[in-house]
């Protein structure tokens, strides 16, 4: 029974499909934590915006205690001005219990650690202590009495009004309390303006009513601001827990990469010894063979057999080859061995040593060369796989009586290159990443059966990039291809100007004379 192997493109679908399902299961998981909150809160809200909103109301009542019992002070004593001093003190008294109880209350709610199993119970005490307090200050009438003159009417009115401003300022995050408090306001300026003319009456009930009604609105829009505030919160805590979930995920796949890629190198460094020693001894014993060294072979197919055997051995010491250089180029373990070199000899060497193939396939191969083009400075071995890798592609895929033309000549940015064209049977566009991947081959070479490993071009392109250079290749199926090595001018060494020895001798003579 045959077992099927997975490919890589079959492994990363997988994992995509995988990873779908799992962001899929946590909206899902979160849509229904959503829910179920919303469900069992009592306004509708997550619970902990809930808990969030009820405990911005305790710090702020907190944090304006001292005002507000300042305020409450200094009306008191501005009720002295027509009240008796025991009625204001009372009505003093019984507003500073209020104040205290709701400072009580508030600051327990902020000690709870979890809130969430009582929040309920606490937000109604939380509001019934605000609804208390603003009740005092709606008992100032009632207590203190009315004063006589209609200038401390209205500045009774306006302060009960202003303290109102107040809390529904402090009380936003708890839009019921903001509207339990109305209902003692709408009682005390009843009580102001009960006995007043009808004109006055109505005008002055109207601006009061007014007067809440822009309070309400004022917290109506703090809340919402506050709830986006929260909501844009949680969205980035979200996200950052998110993003921190993906670089652990990151790491954690960039160990198991480096351990993989550790594991790779370690067996093909063991394999490359493993194979190589008995290539080694294949090949040289094929070879002493195939030139009958120590005699005739005798039979003709024996001979026959021993040619394929040397190919084959050859063949597959390349392939080891190639495959050795790929993961040391990938492992970052290659090393360019530098020096000045003539990008135009090189190539045209390279020409030479291919030339006999092309003219095998019957090929005419054509060269442009810029002439007196400076030095590059290059590793030679890299440079000449690189030539030799595009040439032999080119022969292999150029139909007989085609024309290859090599070019070595300056870039606009002042780098050198060297491009290798042919007019064959060329890639389609959807090809040419699959042509430039590791082990990747064109449906031409599937096609036509052309023996490779499809890592010359990879290879080709990491050893260009090496050199801080760029690979470029294009092509038009039944129009051919075109491949470009680009160096970059940073690689071109500039000549030195030539040194005049008159003028050395003379500047040597003056400073002598000096």
């Amino acid at each position: 029974m045959r077992h099927h192997i997975q490919t890589a493109a079959e492994i990363e679908r997988k994992q995509a499909l995988a990873n779908k399902a799992n962001a899929q299961r946590r909206d899902l998981t979160r849509a229904v934590n959503d829910v179920r909150e919303k469900i069992t809160s009592s306004s509708g809200l997550k619970r902990v915006f809930e808990i969030e909103l009820a405990q911005l109301f305790a710090k702020n009542h907190l944090n304006a205690l001292a005002v507000v019992t300042a305020f409450t002070a200094v009306i008191a004593a501005a009720t002295l001005t027509w009240a008796a001093p025991g009625r204001s003190l009372i009505w003093l008294l019984l507003t500073c219990i209020a104040i205290v109880g709701q400072w009580m209350v508030c600051r327990r709610f902020l000690r709870i650690e979890n809130p969430s199993e009582v929040l309920r119970a606490w937000i109604q005490r939380l509001m019934i202590c605000e609804i208390v307090l603003v009740f005092c200050w709606a008992m100032l009438p009632l207590m203190v009495g009315l004063p006589a003159s209609d200038g401390l009417r209205l500045f009774l009115l306006f302060s009960i009004l202003l303290f109102s401003a107040v809390s529904a300022v402090l009380s936003h995050s708890l839009p019921a309390a903001v509207y339990g408090a109305l209902l003692p306001v709408s009682a005390a300026i009843i009580q102001i303006v009960l006995d007043r003319a009808p004109a006055e009456r109505w005008m002055i009930a109207g601006l009061s009513i007014g007067a809440m009604l822009l309070f309400v609105v004022l917290a109506n829009k703090l809340y919402v601001a506050t709830l986006d505030g929260l909501v844009a919160r949680a969205e980035k805590d979200e996200l950052i827990h998110e993003v921190e979930q993906a670089n652990m995920r990151l790491k954690e796949a960039t160990i198991h990469a480096e351990g993989a890629n550790a594991a790779k190198s370690k067996f093909l460094a063991t394999m490359s010894h493993e194979l190589r020693t008995p290539l080694n001894a294949i090949l040289g014993f094929s070879e002493v063979i195939r030139s009958e060294m120590f005699g005739p072979v005798g039979n003709p197919q024996y001979k026959s057999y021993v040619d394929d055997i040397h190919e084959s051995g050859s063949h597959l010491l390349a392939l080891i080859n190639e495959v050795l250089d790929l993961s040391r180029i990938e492992a970052g373990k290659h090393e360019l061995q530098e020096e000045a070199i003539d990008l135009v000899g090189t190539v045209d060497a390279c020409v030479h040593m291919l030339d006999l193939r092309a003219k095998g396939r019957g090929l005419v191969v054509r060269t442009a060369y810029t002439e007196n083009m400076p030095r590059l400075w290059a590793d030679e071995r890299a440079i000449r796989q690189v030539a030799l890798n595009l040439l032999s592609n080119a022969i292999k895929f150029t139909p007989q009586g085609a024309d290859i033309v090599i070019k070595v000549g300056w870039t606009a940015s002042g780098g050198q290159y060297f491009s290798v064209r042919d007019n064959g049977a060329g890639i389609p566009e959807d090809e040419i990443e699959t042509v430039l991947s590791t082990f990747g081959r064109g449906s031409q070479a599937l096609k036509n059966a052309e023996p490779g490993s499809g890592l010359g071009l990879p290879i080709v392109k990491s050893l260009v990039e090496l050199h801080g250079g760029a690979f470029r290749l294009t092509s038009k199926l039944r129009e051919g291809t075109e491949v470009t090595a680009i160096f970059p001018a940073t690689r071109v060494m500039t000549a030195m100007a030539a040194v005049d020895p008159d003028k050395s001798r003379r500047q040597g003579g003056a400073s002598r004379a000096a």
